[in-house]
């Protein structure tokens, strides 16, 4: 499976009722497509899967899927409770996804055995290939990822948890395999603070948050990343990233939260998030707001 571009997290627009909201949800990913993205991950962790029953994960999914239309990749959120995540990888499969990105098992933490099982199962419900989600619960060591990696089935790893000499010996453990079709993403939030690092360790993917509320920005960015101008790029850090990750870490949850504020200033009313993630105050919305302006400003 092949990405070429920023891989886009969408997020779920829920309506007054507190439903997910199908046609708002098409034109936020249409609308999107247009900054032409290497891949659309509905119903993950920008969409609030964690927040989602399995019927509407599949809602999103399907929407998704028949948004894009087969432009570029589908990979559809599962995890969690492992019912749940077998029945949302099923429920992906019927809808049309492309692939799986499985994200952390719910609570509890389990062995490198355990963890392996855990994706081995959620792999074997459906025919989609998975990728595996590095971070929280779900924290594999390079000798479990050269395992899990010997299953063809298993086509990549997002890393979320920041370790960059893990992040190498991850990426070293999989070469020893003799895959040369194994993705590598950055899962951190705000990814393109860290991104210049992790393409030093043979890492050159990386999801955007960003991306849902500004796409022309995070295109700007990716561009100078891939060009290599360094300049452009650093001038983006400063003045955008920047300010928008320590607004970001101002409260837990904002890198949901502030994406769906981004998003709805942008004129498409997707609603609050869902509980245990609050909104931001007017106050920090207004500051988004100037955070957003400056980034179109250095366009």
């Amino acid at each position: 499976m092949n990405f070429d571009g920023i891989l886009f997290f969408p997020v779920t627009p829920f309506d007054a009722q507190g439903r997910v909201d199908v046609d708002l949800l098409r034109t936020h990913i249409g609308d999107t497509l247009a900054h032409h993205p290497g891949g659309v991950f509905p119903a993950c962790g920008t969409g609030e899967f964690h927040a989602l029953s399995a019927s509407e994960a599949a809602t999103v999914v399907r929407a998704a899927v028949e948004t894009v239309g087969g432009r570029v990749p589908v990979v559809a959120g599962t995890g969690g409770p492992l019912g749940h995540a077998l029945e949302a990888a099923r429920a992906a499969a019927d809808a049309g996804a492309d692939a799986l990105l499985v994200l952390p098992p719910y609570l509890v933490g389990g062995t490198q055995d355990g963890l392996v099982a855990y994706v081995e199962q959620i792999a074997a419900a459906s025919d989609l290939p998975v990728v595996v989600y590095h971070r929280a619960t779900a924290q594999f060591t390079p000798a479990t990822v050269r395992r899990l990696a010997e299953n063809p089935r298993v086509v990549g790893v997002k890393d979320g948890v920041g370790d960059l000499a893990t992040a190498q010996l991850i990426v070293r453990a999989v070469a020893e395999t003799g895959r040369d079709d194994f993705a590598f993403f950055n899962g951190l939030l705000t990814a393109e603070l860290t991104q210049g690092a992790y393409r030093g360790i043979g890492i050159p993917l990386y999801s955007s948050a960003a991306f849902a509320m500004v796409p022309e920005v995070a295109n700007a960015f990716y561009r100078a990343y891939v060009d290599g101008d360094d300049v452009r790029r650093m001038l983006l850090l400063d003045r955008f990233y920047t300010p928008l990750v320590a607004l970001r870490d101002e409260t837990p949850g904002f890198g949901v939260s502030l994406v769906k504020a981004g998003v709805r200033l942008g004129g498409l009313p997707v609603g609050p998030v869902r509980a245990p993630l609050v909104d931001p105050t007017p106050e920090q919305t207004e500051r988004l707001a100037a955070i957003l302006d400056a980034g179109r400003a250095l366009l």
